[in-house]
Order: structure tokens, then sequence, then C-alpha cells
């Protein structure tokens, strides 16, 4: 049984919930999670960490609030944003503010595959504590038992061939037994590059164009996880 690997916003999830919800979320609330944790020492340390950078040291928390939404609206990928991010979503989840969206057809075969014995990782940009806050709360109930093994970009970049080589190392299997499924085809040409196989991920919910001939550079294709045959891929 091959190993499946997958990545979250346009391949399990929709790209507009993280975009549209929790983006928005975060933004919205960091002033009064600040003021409510600003002291508690896990989240002073990142606070400081962007007065650090964006004013050289010490910074009212005003400031380092709207340097914090200034990089959300930037969608910037900084450690100390992405961690602040988490606690904040964390609280969304608990208090019932919103539940994650995830498509139907993949909470099904996610399911499915781990009934059958078949290994379950992910492999997101988002940071591996939100990816576990998103797959616990899901509109179809908490998905987090399926998956054996998550993975952020500490192991390098989406987009580079070791990061796949180095999950595959990790998950204990030949980088040939590993499925990666993403809906970005620079992805999995990095993915192809390590050995693993592809699968192109083309919601049309997320690309209501789809995408064939060259711009699938040689990937699988599919609309619905109800079409992966992972070991036929």
């Amino acid at each position: 049984m091959r190993t499946i690997l997958t990545d979250i916003e346009g391949t399990t999830s929709s790209i507009s919930f993280v975009k549209d919800v929790l983006f928005p979320y975060a933004r919205r609330e960091l002033p009064r999670f600040v003021r409510e944790h600003g002291r508690e020492p896990e989240v002073r340390r990142w606070l400081d960490a962007v007065a650090t950078e964006a004013a050289g040291g010490i910074c009212e928390d005003a400031i380092i609030v709207e340097t914090l939404q200034g990089w959300i609206d930037q969608d910037r990928k900084h450690t100390a944003l992405k961690a602040l991010q988490g606690m904040l979503w964390a609280d969304g989840y608990r208090n019932g503010d919103y539940a994650s969206h995830i498509y139907p057809d993949a909470a099904e075969a996610l399911r499915r595959w781990h009934d059958e014995g078949r290994p379950l990782a992910v492999y997101s940009s988002g940071s591996v504590p939100a990816q576990k806050l998103l797959y616990g709360h899901t509109e179809a109930g908490d998905l987090l038992p399926v998956f054996g093994a998550f993975f952020d970009t500490e192991v390098g970049g989406k987009r580079e061939a070791g990061s796949y080589r180095r999950i595959a190392e990790a998950l204990g299997r030949e980088a040939s037994e590993v499925v990666f499924l993403s809906d970005v085809v620079e992805e999995l040409d990095a993915a192809r590059e390590a050995g693993l196989r592809t699968v192109l991920v083309d919601r049309r919910e997320d690309y209501p164009q789809p995408r064939g001939g060259e711009a699938l550079n040689g990937h699988a294709r599919v609309e619905s996880f109800a079409q992966i045959r992972p070991d036929e891929t």
C-alpha cells in the first residue's frame, strides 16, 4: 500500500476557507488577543521577536499588532506570525466561532483509506499545530486520527525536491511508495523529482478553468478524491 501525502488548501479543503475565514479572523482578533494574553511567556516571546524585527527592539504592542496585521495582508510566511495565528485560531475553534472546511469526497476517502490501513500524512506551508487544529475541527468531525504524520516547511520549501526526500525518509518509505496530492503543479514537479508519485487535484470550485495538456506537465489529474487510485498512480 502506498502512503498518501496530502496538501491542504485547494486539495482537501477550499482555498477560500484559509483566505476568507482564518486570515480575517486572525487579523480582526489580534488586538484583543494581545491585550488579553500579551503578558503570557509563550505569547510574549513571539511579540518580542516581531518587535525586534520591526523596530530593532522594544516597541508598543499597538505597533506590533499593526506590523502583524500588515504581514497577514502580505501573506508573509514568518515564524512569529504563524505561531500567533495558531494560538488565535485555537481560540476560534475552541469557542466554536467556525469549523474548518473539508470537501466531503476528501473526508470520505481519508477515512476509507485509514480504515484500509493505508498510511496518511500531511504536508502544508501552514504550521503543524495549525494543521492539527484544522483537521481536528472540520465540518465532517475530527479527522486527526486518520493521519500518522504532519510536516510543514521546517522540512523545506514545498517546491524543493529535497523536502520530499526528507519526508519519505521520515515516513520510512521509499520515495516511489509515496503519492503526493496537491493543487499546485510546481509542488508536484518537486515531488516527482524526488521520486514520489503525484496527482494534481484540480477542483472546479477552486480552479473553474480545468487544467490540461502542457499545464499538467505530465501529472495525473483528478477533480475529486473519489477518482484517486493510490496504488495505480
